[in-house]
């Protein structure tokens, strides 16, 4: 089969030709459809080694983080899923041995890792010894644990969007909210902030505050529900403290979602903060990596909370899937842009040309 290979650091990914894998008994293999690119992957094997709190794979790498395709070979101990099944490949591994694992707390297995990305700790080789290919091929294999089955009504496109969408959904969930609720998306035209606004509309969330700078990427956000959205720019002369508070009756909001773009300084985020009720939950999954002062004595006195939020498991996707294949949430705003396998390169290189969180690159082998 055909693989996009990273062999060295700073130079194009090669496509080779490798083995098809053999799936283990509690394994499956996939034939990939579609594989998502993720907006920081370029700047990822530039700089791969230039991250010390992650672990990258050896090269040379198969990457691609969100992969969806068909089952076409299943092992001998996978029972609950067909030759023929449409799913997600949930990137997340872990070891399913550890105390964590065992309490169903994956996202804080010690050796938690995303295939096809990095790992975040130095047990992930071996995850990435058991998992080499990432979703930029042709076939690959994944354990059972880590499939979503898909409906007809979600394309294999728009699920290679999962990630993201999964990892709000998750924050979603974290911070709370519900019918009737408020909630704050710093950071709502990106490619994290869209996904929290569309589940967000789909689990009933009554009033959707979003933050942004383009203020034509923000309209259009607004314009997917004008009812239940409202957008405010960092360019508009109201701050957006005060603009928070005359929209709750000076409350402030109960939750806060913090999607900011990886590099981002620390001043947005604590801006956001600042518009937090009284016990109120800031969840953070965006990419602001300065260091945060928080006033801990404030938050102990207004019984607020401040949580950082780390992927999302399989029991979150598949709730995922059955909301689209329910009509609960509408996907249908994304805007694909279809790359074939040898095409990867050009695609990486054209991420910067997106249009916000509305586009959505992806790799169809």
């Amino acid at each position: 089969m055909r693989a996009a290979r990273l062999h060295k650091i700073g130079e194009p990914l090669r496509i080779d030709e490798v083995e098809v894998p053999v799936p283990r008994p509690t394994d499956v293999l996939v034939e990939v459809k579609a594989c998502g690119i993720v907006p920081n992957l370029g700047n990822v094997l530039r700089r791969l080694y230039d991250f010390p709190v992650l672990c990258m794979p050896k090269l040379p790498a198969v990457f691609g983080l969100d992969a969806t395709g068909v089952v076409v070979e299943k092992g001998a101990q996978v029972h609950g899923l067909e030759i023929g099944d449409r799913v997600y490949v949930n990137p997340a591994r872990y070891c399913g041995g550890c105390r964590d694992c065992r309490m169903y707390h994956p996202q804080s297995c010690p050796a938690f890792t995303f295939n096809g990305y990095f790992g975040f700790s130095k047990h992930s080789q071996a995850l990435f010894d058991d998992y080499p290919y990432g979703g930029f091929c042709e076939f690959m294999t994944a354990p059972v644990y880590s499939l979503v089955k898909l409906a007809d009504q979600v394309s294999h496109e728009t699920a290679a969007r999962w990630g993201y969408l999964g990892t709000g959904y998750r924050a979603l969930r974290r911070a709370g909210v519900g019918p009737g609720s408020t909630v704050l998306i710093n950071g709502i035209s990106g490619t994290l902030g869209l996904g929290i606004a569309l589940f967000a509309l789909g689990l009933g969330v009554q009033q959707i505050l979003g933050t942004g700078r383009d203020r034509g990427l923000l309209e259009s956000v607004r314009a997917i529900n004008p009812g239940r959205i409202q957008v405010h720019s960092a360019y508009d002369e109201e701050p957006l403290t005060d603009w928070v508070h005359r929209l709750t009756g000076g409350t402030g909001v109960p939750a806060v979602i913090d999607a900011l773009f990886t590099e981002t300084p620390k001043e947005p985020l604590l801006t956001a903060m600042s518009t937090l009720r009284r016990g109120g939950v800031h969840v953070n999954v965006g990419g602001v990596t300065e260091l945060v002062p928080i006033d801990m004595f404030a938050a102990m006195s207004r019984d607020q909370s401040f949580i950082g939020s780390t992927w999302f498991t399989t029991a979150d996707g598949q709730e995922m899937a059955d909301m689209a294949a329910a009509g609960q949430v509408d996907l249908s705003v994304f805007e694909h842009e279809i790359f074939k396998l040898a095409d990867v390169n050009d695609a990486l290189s054209l991420m910067k040309n997106r249009r916000g969180g509305f586009s959505n690159y992806v790799i169809c082998p």
